[in-house]
C-alpha cells in the first residue's frame, strides 16, 4: 500500500509549511499533492512557491494563485505580488485545474474549490444537493465517463470527511491559514495507488502544531498589510469576515 499526503492553502506561511513537510517526512510519505492557494494572506508567497515546487509531485491552481498574477488596483494584493518573479507567475499560470487517479478501486478527483470554478465555494454545511454537485463533471474537470467516488478539495480551510449517498467528500483543511483549529492541517490517503481493483483504503486528517508566533513575527518584520486580521486568523482560527 502507498500513502499520499495532500496539502492545501499554504498562503505564504513558511513556518506552517515547514512543520507540515517535516511531519510528512517523518511519516516516510514520498508522494505529496498540493491543492493550491500557495500565495497571499501571509508574507512569504515566493518562498512557498519555491518549496512547493521542490516537494510536491502535483500542484493544482487555487483562486489566490489565479488572481495574484493579474493586474489589480488593490494595494494589499500589490504588496503580495511585489516579490514574485516572472518565473513564479508563469508557474502559477501553468497550474492545472484538477487531478484524478484511482486508489484501491476508487476513482478520486482533487481540485481547489469546486468542479465549477476556483472561485465557487462549497462549505461543509451547505445543502446535500450543493455538496453532491462536487462530484459533477464540468468543462473545467473534463467530461469523464466515470464520475468520481471520492472528491477532495481545499479552499474553505476546514478539514472534514463526509459520506453522501455512497460517495465521499473530504476537505484537507489549510496548512497556513486554518479556520477550524489553530493547528496546520493536511490529509493522508492510504491504499493501492493507481489500482482499479477494490481493496482497503483510508482517509486520515492530520493536525500539526507550528510556531504561530514566528509566523506573526515574520509578517510584522516585513510590514505586511492587513496584519491584524491575519493575526486574528492565526491565533483564533476565526475568519476575518465573520462579524460579531
Amino acid at each position: 500500500m502507498e500513502r499520499i499526503a495532500i496539502i492545501s492553502d499554504i498562503h505564504g506561511n513558511i513556518p506552517a509549511l515547514k512543520s507540515v513537510l517535516q511531519d510528512i517526512q517523518e511519516k516516510h510519505i514520498q508522494r505529496i499533492i498540493c491543492l493550491g492557494d500557495l500565495v497571499g494572506k501571509g508574507p512569504d508567497s515566493e518562498l512557498v512557491i519555491d518549496l512547493i515546487r521542490e516537494e510536491c509531485e502535483i500542484v493544482i491552481k487555487g483562486n489566490w494563485d489565479d488572481f495574484i498574477t493579474k493586474d489589480t488596483e488593490f494595494e494589499t494584493l500589490k504588496w503580495h505580488q511585489k516579490n514574485l518573479t516572472n518565473d513564479h507567475c508563469l508557474f502559477l499560470e501553468s497550474l492545472p485545474f484538477s487531478h484524478e487517479f484511482y486508489m484501491s478501486g476508487k476513482f478520486i478527483r482533487l481540485f481547489h474549490a469546486s468542479p465549477h470554478s476556483v472561485y465557487t465555494r462549497i462549505q461543509p454545511w451547505d445543502s446535500v444537493e450543493k455538496r453532491l454537485s462536487m462530484f459533477e463533471d464540468t468543462e473545467h474537470t473534463g467530461f469523464n465517463k466515470n464520475t468520481p467516488d471520492i472528491v477532495g478539495y481545499g479552499d474553505v480551510h476546514q478539514a472534514f470527511i463526509q459520506h453522501l449517498l455512497g460517495k465521499t467528500l473530504f476537505n484537507v483543511g489549510s496548512v497556513g491559514n486554518p479556520l477550524d483549529l489553530t493547528t496546520a492541517s493536511y490529509t493522508i490517503l492510504e491504499g493501492e495507488y493507481q489500482s482499479k481493483v477494490e481493496s482497503s483504503m483510508s482517509i486520515q486528517c492530520v493536525r500539526v502544531p507550528y510556531d504561530i508566533e514566528l509566523a506573526i513575527h515574520i509578517a510584522k518584520d516585513k510590514k505586511m498589510p492587513d496584519l491584524l486580521p491575519y493575526i486574528q486568523e492565526l491565533t483564533t482560527a476565526k475568519y476575518r469576515g465573520i462579524k460579531e
